[in-house]
């Protein structure tokens, strides 16, 4: 249900009509401190621990599984299970300001932690969404002091003044952005998943170093593949980057392509445009970075224009796959070892020395790796839609 009051969200669950009230955090929780340990003490297998760092590389409303852990020390502070646990220092007032829920008691808690035990009026993964977003995340960014490192002390967590519904709408709000974030994670868990499958692949189905014939291969091929120069099996267009006047942020120019900066999810990205045509690509062709990060590989849906730091290349799916494959096996950073700006230049990408199949194999490899980039690529966009709807939810479900 909408709704204008400036008291209540826009968006409520239903049955759900009061004004929420306000409150200061200090009256609602008790608070303590997390106590030592840093990535240097942590081991394989142990007590398991949570570090503030974690809260910004992984975050979850709710943490459930800790994959990290130490040798306990005495005066260790652990977890009870339920309490709500914010960074006490970070690079950013906007980042610093984001909590998580401890679900599971036994867990150290490490330095750099502010931990908040809420009383029976809130439910703790309510508290953990609303400290790291609207208003109140706004007013923990103000309090947050430093410049090249901010900090947030329970002092000023004590003073934030809460929004806050009743317990059950609470509930329901909490437990609806915690599975939410549950639905992220599983759907980022399969991407990693697919990207992890697709490296196994891509070690057994191209020959590995000093080899001819791949370990994995489809049936009815045999025979060693056949070493080939670049350019031999692929067309090569070096860029030249156009006048930097002549660059603009007009969607009618013609897009520029300089970097890895342009490529996103193995695609060109529309970024910058100019007015000034150099070196060209058509649509379809791949597109690989030839400066730092060397060797980034994507494909361009548009008719571009190459700046200097990237190459067109015209080649079907086998080559794309082999170009991932001499990325994600390191063979740029060999090649450009030598230089003080990580670069390749004409010769080096076009003189590259790679293994090729007979066509007919070749059409069958790269049709395998293509499906399989189609399923990253459609559970990748799922959980960016996930966010984006996450993101939206939280506009309008908090004052």
């Amino acid at each position: 249900m909408a709704n204008n009051n400036s008291s209540v969200p826009q968006i409520r669950f239903k049955g759900f009509v009061d004004d929420w009230t306000q409150q200061k955090l200090g009256e609602v929780a008790e608070f303590a401190k997390g106590n030592g340990y840093s990535k240097g003490d942590l081991i394989s297998a142990g007590t398991p621990i949570i570090l503030y760092g974690r809260l910004y590389t992984k975050y979850e409303t709710e943490i459930n599984d800790v994959d990290t852990f130490v040798d306990m020390r005495e005066n260790s502070v652990l977890s009870e299970g339920g309490e709500v646990i914010v960074p006490s220092s970070g690079e950013t007032a906007e980042d610093i300001s984001r909590a998580s829920v401890v679900a599971k008691s036994g867990v150290v808690l490490g330095g750099d932690l502010n931990i908040v035990k809420p009383n029976a009026t809130i439910y703790p993964p309510f508290l953990a969404v609303t400290i790291s977003n609207g208003n109140q995340q706004k007013e923990l960014s103000r309090r947050a002091q430093g410049k090249s490192v901010v900090h947030i002390s329970n002092s000023d967590l004590k003073d934030v003044i809460l929004q806050l519904p009743c317990l059950g709408e609470q509930t329901q709000i909490g437990s609806f952005f915690r599975n939410l974030d549950d639905i992220i994670a599983a759907t980022q868990r399969k991407v990693s998943g697919l990207k992890q499958l697709k490296a196994a692949y891509l070690q057994q189905m191209f020959p590995q170093a000093g080899e001819k014939v791949p370990r994995v291969r489809f049936g009815g091929f045999s025979g060693e593949w056949e070493i080939k120069k670049f350019d031999e099996i692929a067309d090569v267009v070096m860029g030249q980057s156009p006048d930097s006047k002549n660059y603009t942020d007009n969607s009618n120019d013609h897009i520029l392509v300089q970097g890895n900066a342009d490529m996103k999810n193995g695609r060109v990205v529309p970024r910058v445009w100019t007015t000034q045509i150099t070196k060209t690509a058509n649509k379809g062709d791949l597109i690989i970075s030839v400066r730092a990060p060397v060797g980034d590989v994507g494909k361009t849906d548009y008719d571009i224009v190459l700046g200097r730091g990237v190459a067109a290349v015209k080649g079907n799916e086998f080559i794309f796959q082999t170009l991932t494959h001499m990325k994600l096996f390191g063979y740029w950073d060999r090649v450009s070892s030598g230089s003080t700006f990580e670069s390749i230049n004409s010769s080096d990408l076009k003189g590259a020395e790679i293994l090729c199949p007979t066509l007919s194999e070749q059409t069958a490899i790269g049709k395998f790796f293509h499906n399989l980039d189609t399923q990253i690529t459609t559970q990748s966009e799922r959980a960016e839609k996930l966010k984006q709807l996450k993101s939206a939810y939280l506009q309008k479900m908090f004052i």
